[in-house]
């Protein structure tokens, strides 16, 4: 298990752990707001695959909670452990949610109509999280840090789902295409048990290693 990274300055790290802790409580905060308003928008349309995003952005609160929960400590590397294996759960609980309420728009249990605030909800998202996911991942490498780097990941989840959601939501306005939004959410949900399955492990190789080699196991993306 990647440590917090002891090679940088007190000062550095004491400004990463700060940046951190902001950054999560950001991406609480709008995650709550984007469930209210995804679950509230998806009832009145019928949209399954607005129910599943208000759900999904529910889970996606556990998983900066857990990091935010580790950032409170005085030293957050003793949280770390503990901090993954939430991530990892909510990463499963992505991957399930996300999956019945695929299957469920796929048999026709829900008739989708038109929702102009689904489409204004995951246009927002598509801009804001990609940005919010780059931001902790810069400070989670720095760092050192594998549930910061592993919460990056549950944040860019977040922007691919926006992206299946806005265009599954607009091919329904225009096309009447109802199968396009979840046959797309299920490959997202395949990648969501992945990442879940690495991060109760303990895998995320793109966390800056504390000492001075990479692990061979790590993608070149990563920088190591």
């Amino acid at each position: 298990m990647t440590s917090i990274n002891l090679t940088i300055n007190p000062q550095r790290q004491s400004i990463l752990i700060r940046r951190t802790r902001f950054i999560v409580a950001f991406t609480i905060t709008y995650n709550i707001i984007e469930a209210v308003v995804a679950l509230i928008a998806g009832q009145v349309a019928s949209s399954s695959a607005l129910l599943g995003f208000g759900l999904d952005s529910s889970v996606e609160v556990l998983s900066a909670a857990a990091v935010a929960w580790q950032f409170a400590a005085d030293d957050p590397h003793e949280r770390e452990t503990k901090a993954m294996r939430l991530i990892a759960v909510s990463f499963f609980g992505l991957a399930i949610i996300v999956s019945i309420s695929s299957i469920r728009a796929l048999l026709g249990f829900t008739h989708p109509e038109h929702s102009t605030v689904g489409i204004i909800l995951a246009a927002v998202s598509v801009v804001i999280m990609p940005v919010v996911s780059w931001l902790e991942r810069s400070a989670g490498r720095e760092l050192g840090s594998n549930s910061a780097v592993a919460d990056s990941k549950q944040t860019l989840i977040c922007t691919y789902l926006s992206a299946v959601l806005l265009v599954g939501l607009l091919l329904n306005s225009t096309l009447g295409w109802t199968w396009a939004d979840p046959v797309a959410a299920l490959g997202i949900a395949a990648l969501a048990f992945k990442e879940g399955r690495d991060a109760w492990k303990g895998e995320s190789c793109c966390a800056r290693p504390t000492l001075t080699t990479c692990d061979n196991t790590c993608e070149d993306s990563c920088n190591c």
